[in-house]
């Protein structure tokens, strides 16, 4: 039994989006069941363009329908083979088992095939991932992967967590670890759906992927917090909240996702305190107060202030405009 548990915590709201998510894959399982097979193509083409574009592939839906439809798309080399690669794998995913490393290689194979030198192999160099110019993830050593890869699979086995939950802390750390020299995006959100699908066959053709892509910055930013926290409870969260994002919009065909649906998934992943409501209130009324102003006003220490500050700019709810003498705060 794998002694390797990761570090996260179940929060009453994460308990309350697994029971909704099971209400609504009710409603989602009856409606699957009378689903036409151009429904469940439609979903995967949708899952495939989503989750491609997301690693800034041009593809549109319709380019990726004609590529399963093999006809001939007018686009970059590189984005038609990552298309073809991918319709292979979600083809194939249905033969894997998630807790087998050797069908996780065999699953990199097919989507990097043709896109890196080694494809279905882990990587053998220590890597960083930037954004821009700016370091954002340290991935553990090459040397230390292949023991980190085992033991998750190893706890992925053998974990009681239900599979939503599972999935959701599978995906992140894959993540953390980083264990190809690229494909690693992709394949945490292949490897997640494969999961839930071995739970309820019928969310392989769920298209979480979607939602993931319009919440892009978000599904980075919340990577980023588990990165400083050291705990991925909030990218659990995340992961529920596009479920139910994605079960919702299925229900409903003329749901079209909004900026309302946006602001509620942030406000279930980072929800703002009462004395950051109280900063926000305060810089919504003076725009330029300063952290010391904003200390003597709401009766802390500028310390405190200062780390409020930060934490409501990583969670996108307050952006410095202009240099720290001279600019304002602007309340998103």
């Amino acid at each position: 039994m794998s002694q390797y548990v990761p570090p996260f915590t179940i929060t009453p709201q994460i308990l309350s989006q697994v029971v909704e998510i099971g209400e609504l894959l009710g409603h989602w399982a009856a409606q699957t069941g009378r689903a036409s097979p151009l429904l469940r193509k439609n979903n995967r083409i949708r899952t495939i363009q989503a989750s491609l574009a997301i690693e800034h592939n041009s593809l549109t839906t319709n380019q990726v329908t004609a590529l399963l439809e093999g006809k001939r798309v007018l686009a970059p080399v590189k984005d038609i083979q990552e298309v073809r690669n991918a319709i292979k794998a979600y083809e194939r995913m249905s033969s894997w088992k998630s807790h087998r490393a050797s069908d996780l290689l065999k699953a990199h194979g097919l989507l990097m095939q043709g896109l890196v030198d080694y494809p279905g192999r882990l990587r053998n160099s220590n890597v960083g991932i930037y954004r821009d110019t700016r370091l954002i993830h340290m991935a553990p050593p090459a040397s230390r992967v292949p023991l980190l890869i085992d033991d998750l699979l190893a706890w992925l086995k053998t974990t009681d967590l239900h599979p939503l939950v599972a999935s959701s802390v599978f995906h992140y750390e894959f993540e953390f670890i980083h264990s190809f020299a690229d494909g690693n995006g992709r394949m945490g959100r292949l490897w997640q759906t494969l999961i839930l699908s071995e739970w309820r066959s019928e969310l392989a053709w769920l298209p979480v992927e979607t939602i993931i892509h319009y919440q892009q910055e978000r599904y980075y930013q919340v990577l980023g917090e588990c990165d400083r926290t050291c705990d991925c409870t909030s990218f659990v969260a995340f992961m529920l909240s596009a479920v139910t994002a994605a079960l919702i919009e299925g229900l409903d065909p003329g749901f079209v996702l909004s900026e309302q649906v946006s602001e509620e998934m942030s406000e279930q992943i980072f929800p703002v305190s009462p004395r950051e409501k109280a900063i926000l209130q305060a810089l919504r009324e003076q725009p330029a107060l300063t952290a010391v102003a904003l200390a003597d006003k709401l009766g802390v220490s500028a310390r405190s202030i200062e780390r409020y500050l930060k934490s409501l700019q990583q969670k996108n709810k307050l952006q410095r405009i202009g240099a720290k003498k001279g600019g304002y705060w602007q309340v998103n």
